[in-house]
């Protein structure tokens, strides 16, 4: 009866099935379902007697090709399939163990025409959402997480291998499919500079160019990748604090305004020193904040610039901000701070200036001849800041003994910028901004020793006469304010204008007249309308244009030089068997081509005993 029943199938044309595909799993096939297969859709009766035979017989072919597979209607896009556009028919293994055949799964359906089905490749990565995926589907693609999975920046993160393996296990990855990944990575990123250790001061004035030594040489190389945008906390510099150092001065010098007698004829009122007060806050919770997300997050980056030579001047930014802060107190919130407030913002100051100071005197790579930069003022200016503070709480000995030390200091510093040894590189245009720092410190100055003094005195006239003749040389110069575009720099302009004018207003208070009091307005309208800009002009940049933070190329320097061409090792062992005397010579004068140097001619002097010699020698 089976041999009648095969008979009848082969009169009504039914397709025989290969052997091959009787035996092999579709699960065994690499690349299976990716080519055009053409079947016919088996009719209502083809259907029945294969039910019929499914009962007698259970190796059947459908069984077979069924077997642990999904019939599907394949679109040429993924993102086309719909439920209810698509029949799709599951056959689980206990299903395809019994044979069940499709007419089973839908009996009810009206019997379908003869239809071709074209198969479509599916991505091996992709996985279709079903119910039996406890945690749905998971797209590689998507933009956050490939973010994550960007292995480039895990030099600079703090917890680049702990903290991704614990979100990779939340995410439903398997204990040991992460620490695969880890093991790749970790032989991936054996070429990649060591980072445990600090940068050596001298790697920063090799790999660096620039005053700023922000600008990479063409020799060198860095660990972060060019070509694209770095994560936003590497490319956030603590020199951004200096935005808070702006703000924050000009609720001092509004309250210095209000409550000044040789400016009661501006009738101003203290709201306007409440609600900057309050801004300057806000401003400085925000930036620390994110400052401190990039020591939590990248602590690596945070420690090349503290070891950078001129990056370390602007860790007393924060400090100095929040001195600001307790200076600008409005009166309606207190009139009397606590003196610990004193202490504990002039401790991490004192520390910062026994390193800082110490490398400046004790010399080597860091010594004040080979780093003077005007950035330099932000580490002198403290000193004033503190004084004033204190002696505004009614201290003695604590302000002057800041006082002392910012002068000792700041008379080195002012020197050293000021005659610009030959060693030392103009500065560009983009940093002329930062010259604006002189006058800080001799303005400041002015005022911590009138209060210290308890009167505007001969002292404070002297720094204060400094600071104008400092302001006013700058001022007239029009080619520092044109021919360059807008940095973080440019936020130097602003608390050094301010502070000349809140010592205007405290030397007319000793000295009132017109010329005098007009001074006080024309500074502080200048210093506003500047600092105003200034927020406009960054909060475009910030969230209009987005280019206020580049790539901070300074922080991915290598920790080693770059290996040096084939063409220099020849140049350099050349002559090697000409003497001594020349090898050591050109050795000298490649030296001093690679590292960019001007003055070639004295890399090739001879040696005095040599042009002796020479001297010596009798003429022909």
């Amino acid at each position: 009866m089976e041999t009648n029943k095969k008979i009848e199938l082969a009169e009504q044309g039914s397709p025989e099935v290969p052997s091959l595909i009787k035996y092999i799993s579709s699960n065994e096939v690499v690349g299976f379902d990716t080519g055009d297969a053409q079947l016919p859709s088996p009719s209502t009766k083809e259907s029945e007697l294969t039910s019929i035979e499914r009962q007698g017989d259970e190796a059947v072919v459908i069984n077979h090709q069924r077997k642990q597979s999904v019939s599907i209607s394949m679109p040429l896009t993924c993102e086309e399939v719909l439920p209810h556009e698509t029949n799709m028919v599951f056959f689980s293994d206990e299903a395809g163990r019994e044979g069940v055949p499709i007419s089973a799964v839908d009996a009810d359906s009206k019997s379908p025409q003869q239809s071709k089905y074209y198969s479509q490749p599916m991505p091996k990565a992709y996985v279709h959402p079903t119910d039996s995926s406890p945690h749905g589907a998971e797209i590689p693609n998507h933009p956050g997480i490939r973010a994550f999975r960007d292995k480039r920046f895990d030099s600079f993160k703090t917890w680049s291998g702990t903290l991704e393996r614990q979100i990779s296990m939340l995410r439903g990855k398997s204990p040991r499919h992460t620490r695969e990944e880890e093991n790749n990575n970790n032989n991936n990123n054996n070429n990649v500079r060591n980072t445990e250790r600090p940068v050596p001061v001298d790697r920063y004035f090799d790999a660096l160019e620039g005053p700023e030594l922000e600008t990479l040489r063409s020799s060198e190389e860095i660990l972060l990748p060019q070509d694209s945008k770095w994560p936003f906390l590497l490319r956030f510099p603590v020199s951004a604090i200096g935005i808070c150092l702006g703000v924050s001065s000009q609720a001092i010098l509004w309250k210095t305004l209000a409550s000044s007698p040789s400016t009661e004829f501006l009738h101003l009122s203290l709201r306007i020193n409440l609600v900057l007060w309050f801004i300057s806050i806000a401003l400085v919770i925000t930036i620390f904040t994110t400052y401190l997300f990039k020591i939590i997050l990248y602590f690596e980056a945070v420690r090349r610039e503290y070891y950078h030579p001129i990056r370390v001047n602007f860790f007393f930014a924060p400090w100095i901000a929040l001195l600001f802060l307790a200076l600008g107190v409005p009166p309606s919130i207190t009139k009397n701070l606590h003196h610990s407030l004193w202490y504990i913002l002039m401790t991490p100051i004192f520390c910062l200036e026994l390193k800082i100071y110490g490398q400046w005197m004790s010399g080597g790579q860091r010594r004040l001849s080979k780093v003077a930069n005007p950035s330099n003022h932000l580490s002198v200016v403290g000193n004033f800041v503190g004084a004033l503070l204190g002696a505004t709480m009614g201290l003695k000995e604590g302000p002057i003994f800041f006082f002392a030390i910012g002068l000792a200091h700041y008379t080195v510093l002012f020197v050293t910028l000021y005659q610009r040894l030959p060693t030392n590189e103009t500065l560009p245009k983009e940093l002329h901004p930062v010259f604006f720092l002189f006058v800080a410190a001799p303005s400041v100055a002015s005022m911590a020793w009138a209060k210290i003094q308890g009167s505007f005195d001969y002292g404070s006239r002297i720094a204060y006469f400094i600071a104008m003749f400092l302001y006013f040389s700058l001022a007239v110069r029009i080619n520092f304010f044109r021919g360059f575009q807008f940095s973080l720099s440019w936020w130097a302009y602003t608390f050094p204008m301010t502070g000349a004018a809140i010592a205007t207003i405290k030397y007319s208070n000793e000295i009132t007249n017109v010329f005098t009091k007009t001074m006080c307005v024309i500074l502080s309208i200048i210093s506003t309308l500047v600092v105003t800009a200034l927020v406009v002009t960054t909060m475009l940049r910030a969230f209009v244009f987005k280019d206020l933070f580049p790539n901070d190329i300074a922080i991915a320097i290598s920790d080693r030089k770059r290996k040096p061409h084939h063409h220099h090792h020849h140049r350099k062992w050349f002559h090697l068997g000409h003497g001594t005397h020349d090898t050591k010579e050109i050795e000298n004068y490649l030296k001093f081509v690679d590292s960019d140097k001007i003055d070639i001619e004295a890399s090739t002097t001879l040696h005095p005993s040599n042009s002796t010699e020479d001297s010596s020698s009798p003429s022909i």
